[in-house]
């Protein structure tokens, strides 16, 4: 097995202000390291309104599953902080 993570997916979620980006990356943010393994490992940033989670992965399957992960967890965020807005 090579030790380089050879996939790579770049998910980008833009929001109408930057306030619910910033509370999304904060909430989304704490997971990285907490949930990467031998076979996938992720990244989170935000530019402005945009956040962004970069996932890396050795082989298909663990790319799929961590961006099916990291998908459920920024839609899980995302409703959070909609409920607390209202």
């Amino acid at each position: 097995m090579s030790d380089a993570f050879d996939h790579r997916a770049v998910l980008r979620f833009p929001y109408p202000h930057e306030r619910r980006a910033r509370v999304v990356h904060e909430a989304i943010g704490v997971e990285v390291g907490g949930i990467d393994d031998d076979r996938s490992a992720a990244a989170v940033d935000r530019a402005g309104d945009t956040v962004e989670v970069t996932v890396r992965a050795r082989d298909l399957v663990a790319l799929r599953a961590g961006v099916n992960t990291w998908t459920r967890l920024v839609e899980t965020a995302e409703t959070v902080a909609a409920m607390a807005e209202q």
